[in-house]
């Protein structure tokens, strides 16, 4: 499914990231773009609004309409791997590689095979200033903002991010940060998400979504995408280890995991040298 235009210019500062070595830029066109007083108005505005019957309401309007798209996208997506989750009983932080803004879908597909309902995604603080139904569905749909400030970081997110955990969910982190549309490579990863595991001790589900073209059309200059999810093994912090060593350590495995996963779904090395194909489904001029 393709959401947005001027796919042609993101690919290019795809391209010119990559070659780079960017792996956490933003690369798409037209986000919000927000001063630190202005986050800090929209994170006040939304911890506020999350106490009212309105944002209640709304919320389950966004989950009841971003399930039907779950069902309608996920029609032709595999999962493979399940079964190394089957162990957990508690909450855990998923982890995988960031490409659409309805990849969270692939994800609420895995977690609701694994029997849980909702699913919390962490997601940055301008997601909040979109505007349409995209828009709506970043501020309503289970999502938990994080943003660069210090003060909301240590007093808010945190906790946020407990209480879901305690609650026995699954919580999805990016550890990639921007999303690289269709892009099928894992990138090198922000530490964030391997953090809060180690801090919280609970485990990490590692993912990696591949993506098939298909021979139908999407748009004239896109094929279809079939999604494959592969669940890969789930990694647990040490008991032993502090929470700055673990979360190295569990990041470091992660992403070889995720690379070890690119490599057996495409049958070739992982390299960050830009190819038309890292792209699923781009039909390239």
């Amino acid at each position: 499914m393709i959401l947005g235009d001027k796919r042609e210019e993101v690919i290019e500062n795809i391209r010119k990231a990559a070659e780079a070595g960017s792996f956490h830029s933003k690369v798409e066109v037209g986000d919000p773009v927000l001063t630190d007083k202005e986050k800090e108005s929209l994170l006040k505005n939304h911890l506020r609004d999350k106490k009212t019957l309105h944002f209640r309401i709304n919320s389950w309007t966004a989950r009841r309409i971003i399930g039907i798209a779950t069902r309608q996208i996920n029609k032709e997506t595999m999962i493979a791997g399940l079964e190394n989750i089957e162990e957990i009983r508690g909450g855990a932080i998923v982890t995988s590689n960031h490409f659409s803004p309805v990849d969270n879908t692939v994800m609420r597909t895995l977690v609701w095979k694994a029997g849980k309902k909702r699913l919390p995604i962490v997601s940055q603080e301008t997601n909040l200033a979109m505007t349409g139904w995209v828009g709506f569905l970043m501020k309503y749909a289970d999502v938990i903002p994080i943003s660069g400030l210090h003060g909301y970081m240590s007093r808010k997110f945190g906790p946020t991010l407990k209480r879901e955990l305690d609650k026995q969910r699954y919580v999805l982190i990016y550890p990639e940060q921007e999303m690289w549309f269709n892009y099928r490579k894992p990138r090198p990863f922000k530490r964030g998400a391997y953090y809060y595991a180690a801090k919280f001790q609970v485990p990490i589900i590692s993912c990696f979504v591949e993506m098939a073209d298909l021979e139908e059309l999407d748009t004239p200059e896109f094929h279809k995408i079939r999604y494959i999810m592969h669940v890969l093994p789930v990694i647990y912090p040490d008991s032993e280890k502090s929470v700055r060593d673990n979360s190295i350590a569990m990041c470091r495995q992660d992403y070889e995991q995720k690379k070890s996963a690119y490599e057996a779904a495409y049958g070739k090395p992982l390299d960050y040298q830009f190819h038309p194909e890292d792209i699923a489904g781009w039909i390239r001029p």
